[in-house]
Parts: structure tokens; C-alpha cells; sequence
């Protein structure tokens, strides 16, 4: 049974444009998003996409996240205004993603960070990032981590493996070439188009393998 509601965490690695565009293509599909981002996560998104977070408003932090799209050659329109943006506090115990009896379809963190990814390997919950992530893997439900760094330590890929092991879905941000990129926009909607298929949520983001006409971005909001 789909509920129509996704966990979309945002932890401290780089590569905020994957979560920003995920964002934007999940309201799109009309998808109630429980948002939930780290500190270092709000100095990533300042620090790369010059968003700020000081004091969140959602019509002025969509507005951004439209702004920051313009710039990477997508075109978002009014889709943003399709589903609902709901925000959680890190440290907010009392959201319902902390408990397993808040029904949803699925988290994803994105992008992850290591730190992030060692306290879900480790069954650690000192934020309501970690919590609703350990929340999904007891459930479960679908769990996305989406992990830019390299090159990776021992205790890192021990860790992913971990996670793995537990049930997550462990999904680097490392983006195929099969489609023919041509701009910095088809090499996110790679990535992003991976995860929405881990969610079972429809999209045309990129051409698939095995498919005739190489192209890019073929969806009508990209």
C-alpha cells in the first residue's frame, strides 16, 4: 500500500544539487516529503548552492530551490507546488518519522555522509536523521543512502557494506555515461533517476540501458 509520503534526509556530504533535484522531482510526482537536514548539511547547501537556511520559510526555500535549478539548466515551473514540504528538526523527537508506527513509503538520505553512514551501520540514534533511518531498516521499508566521497577507508566500506547487509540500498553518486551526458544537469538526473526507480516512483529523467535513441533529460520538467 503506497502512502504517498517519503523521508528525505540531507546530511553533510557534498553533492547537495542530487538532494535539491530529488527534492524537486518528488514534490512533482505529488509526494508528501518529510524533510530533514543536518547542520552541516545547511553550510553544504550555503556553501555550494548559496542557500540559506538561517531561518527556514518554505515559500522562500522553494523560490531558492527553483532559483538553483534555473542555474543548472533545469526548468521546475510550478512543479514544486504538486506535493507538500513538510520540515523536521534535526533534534525533533517527537516528528512522527521518528517512530515506526508513521507509515511511509520509503528514506532517502541524500547526499550522506560518512558520519551519517556509521551511525546507521552502527544502530546509533542521536538525531532524528539516524533514528528515522533505523526506523526504516527495522520496518522494512526502503532505505537509499547516497554517499559522495572517495576514495573510501577501510571502516567506510566496511560500514556501506554493513548498512547493506542490513537492508539499505547503498547508491554512490556515481553517474553512468551510457545516456550521453552532455551538461551538468544529465549527470544528476543520472543519479537521481536511479533513486526514484528504488523508490517506484515513475519518471523519464534519462535514457535507460539498452534503449535505441541515445538522448538526455527527456522529462517534461527536467
Amino acid at each position: 500500500m503506497r502512502h504517498n509520503r517519503i523521508v528525505l534526509a540531507m546530511s553533510g556530504g557534498s553533492g547537495a544539487i542530487y538532494g535539491i533535484r530529488l527534492l524537486e522531482r518528488l514534490l512533482a510526482a505529488g509526494i508528501q516529503i518529510h524533510l530533514c537536514m543536518s547542520g552541516a548539511a545547511e553550510q553544504v547547501l550555503r556553501d555550494e548552492l548559496d542557500v540559506a537556511l538561517d531561518e527556514f520559510d518554505e515559500h522562500a526555500f522553494l523560490n531558492e530551490v527553483r532559483d538553483v535549478l534555473d542555474g543548472y539548466g533545469f526548468r521546475p515551473q510550478d512543479a514544486l507546488l504538486r506535493g507538500r514540504l513538510v520540515r523536521h528538526d534535526i533534534g525533533d523527537w517527537s516528528a512522527g518519522i521518528a517512530s515506526g508506527s508513521f507509515p511511509t513509503d520509503g528514506m532517502v538520505v541524500c547526499p550522506c555522509s560518512m558520519n551519517t553512514v556509521a551511525a546507521i551501520a552502527h544502530g546509533i540514534s542521536t538525531n532524528l536523521i539516524q533514528r528515522a533511518a533505523d526506523v526504516h531498516l527495522k520496518e522494512r521499508r526502503p532505505l537509499v543512502l547516497v554517499p559522495r566521497e572517495t576514495p573510501l577507508s577501510p571502516i567506510q566500506l566496511e560500514n556501506l557494506a554493513r548498512c547493506a547487509r542490513a537492508g539499505a540500498i547503498v547508491l554512490p553518486a556515481s553517474p553512468g555515461w551510457y545516456h550521453r551526458p552532455r551538461t551538468l544537469a544529465d549527470l544528476v538526473d543520472f543519479i537521481v533517476a536511479r533513486i526514484l526507480d528504488h523508490l517506484s516512483v515513475p519518471h523519464t529523467l534519462s535514457r535507460r540501458w539498452g534503449e535505441s535513441t541515445p538522448g538526455t533529460s527527456t522529462d517534461p520538467g527536467a
